[in-house]
């Protein structure tokens, strides 16, 4: 995801889901491209779109929801309305209650990526607010769409 000094954009190939979306009107901004917080959004309805789409997640009636705790992203080129988009979803970690989404979205027809987000989910019981393991289906939905990410390197130890 980044070189050593700054972030580089991934291409199609990185990613193995994809969720089409578009861009609206509303979500220029003065500058005449996407409002960097429009990013957001489109990650938040990518992830639970996937998540709603393969029956682990019930927005309504499910005693389990996700809640965001963490979320980046890097710019590489503009987005605005009205581009055709989709939002490449893969899983970079998952943890006991909670998953890092690496995200990315892509204008139609090109390759590489104008933006590259992350997006921590901590899955919680919806009264409680506790976290929850996941359960074995929502488990090997997660490990079918993970992918190996580069490991920081380390200086060798004499």
């Amino acid at each position: 995801m980044t070189s050593a000094t700054r972030p580089v954009p991934l291409s199609r190939v990185d990613f193995p889901v994809f969720i089409p979306l578009t861009t609206r009107w509303a979500d220029n901004d003065v500058y005449g491209h996407m409002n960097n917080v429009v990013y957001y959004g489109l990650f938040d309805t990518a992830v639970n779109q996937f998540l709603i789409a393969n029956g682990v997640l019930d927005i309504h009636h499910a005693s389990t929801i996700g809640l965001v705790v963490h979320s980046a992203c890097n710019y590489f080129s503009s987005v605005a309305f009205p581009d055709s988009l989709s939002v490449g979803v893969s899983v970079e970690h998952v943890g006991r209650s909670s998953v890092s989404y690496r995200l990315a979205i892509f204008r139609d027809g090109e390759d590489m990526c104008s933006a590259l987000g992350t997006f921590v989910h901590v899955y919680v019981d919806r009264e409680s607010r506790r976290p929850v393991p996941h359960s074995p289906v929502f488990l090997a939905l997660m490990q079918s769409i993970s992918v190996k990410t580069e490991a920081p390197s380390s200086p060798l130890i004499s």
